[in-house]
This record gives structure tokens, sequence and C-alpha cells, in this order.
């Protein structure tokens, strides 16, 4: 019965840290634009993005392995 009288003010610090980081959220913007990136992942765009995982030595097929 003694350790709940550690237990509960441990549990109020810890949900009011939880509602202050919260709060922090909101206010700096973390929620303002949800489905941007859910969007922008399955719309693509054709002409900007041609060859973005392209790396100059990588290996495309043309040439014989190195070595």
């Amino acid at each position: 019965m003694e350790v709940i009288y550690g237990l509960i003010p441990g549990m109020l610090i810890l949900g009011l840290v939880a509602v202050g980081v919260l709060f922090w959220a909101a206010r700096s913007g973390q929620f303002d634009d949800l489905d941007g990136d859910a969007h922008r992942i399955l719309m693509e765009d054709d002409g900007e993005r041609s060859d973005v995982r392209r790396f100059p030595d990588a290996d495309d097929g043309d040439e014989p392995p190195r070595g």
C-alpha cells in the first residue's frame, strides 16, 4: 500500500509531461499538414524526378563487371 504513495505522484508528473509535449507539438506546427506526406508518396511528379536514385558509379548492366 505504501508503494501507491510513490506511484500516484509519478503518474501525475508523467501525465503532465505528456500533456506538455502534446501542447508543444501543436504550437510548433507538427500537426499542420497530416495528409500532405501521404499524398506526396502516391502522386509522382513525372518530369521533375527522373533519376533521383541513380548514382554515377551504379552498375546499369551495360558494362561487364569490374574485378
